[in-house]
């Protein structure tokens, strides 16, 4: 079994600025990409974008989040 990439605190605490922040996409973007690169990974912009448009749609719990950004985190 893989060893999880990121907490559920860390997870959460990304889930609910994207919730309640207001931001747009590219701002929603660029928290995401902020979030992968403070834990040391890189991401390409365009991915950032479609996770972050993912991560704020209905419907996608810690499960999918954790998912969607272990599937856009580039090792560095």
């Amino acid at each position: 079994m893989a060893m999880a990439k990121f907490t559920t605190m860390e997870l959460e605490s990304l889930r609910n600025e994207l919730m309640q922040s207001g931001l747009d996409r590219w701002q929603s973007a660029e928290l995401v990409s902020s979030f992968l690169i403070g834990r040391g990974y890189g991401v390409s912009r365009e991915h950032a974008v479609d996770a972050a448009s993912k991560i704020e749609g209905m419907g996608c719990n810690l499960t999918c989040m954790e998912q969607e950004l272990e599937r856009i985190a580039l090792v560095m």
